[in-house]
């Protein structure tokens, strides 16, 4: 099952963190946010499909998360967890860890937002647009 969204970069994206990687619904951030890689999203994950939520909530479910920009793309593969409750109103996570909250998209994972092309930070601090596909299965 794939579900995509479309954001846009921000000026501020300096996608230096080392354990998340972040996408809101804000339309601006501040330099301290350095794992939002993109802003201004017009879906949250309380828009996915049931079929979506029920298979991320599933410890076995293998998640992929596509990005895709002018110039760039990258993955990124992790895990979902029963605990993710996937019902923030604003904003989706990506964790290396396993920690939970109302938040996180997946857990898990093997990159964070440091861990991005390098083509790709510089098209997101451009504000270029930023395909999200999130696969699941």
């Amino acid at each position: 099952m794939e579900y995509s969204f479309i954001l846009k970069g921000h000026p501020n994206v300096t996608s230096r963190h080392k354990t998340t990687l972040e996408f809101t619904k804000d339309p601006e951030i501040g330099l301290k946010a350095d794992c939002i890689v993109g802003v201004g999203s017009g879906v949250s994950m309380e828009n996915f499909p049931t079929g979506m939520i029920d298979a991320i909530q599933d410890e076995n479910t293998k998640i992929t998360v596509k990005l895709e920009t002018e110039n760039a793309k990258d993955e990124i593969h992790g895990f979902g967890h029963p605990d993710l409750t996937l019902d923030h109103p604003t904003d989706m996570v990506v964790r290396k860890s396993e920690f939970k909250c109302s938040r996180t998209l997946m857990i898990n994972a093997d990159k964070a937002a440091c861990d991005l092309k390098l083509k790709l930070v510089r098209d997101l601090a451009d504000s270029k647009q930023l395909k999200v596909t999130i696969i699941v299965g």
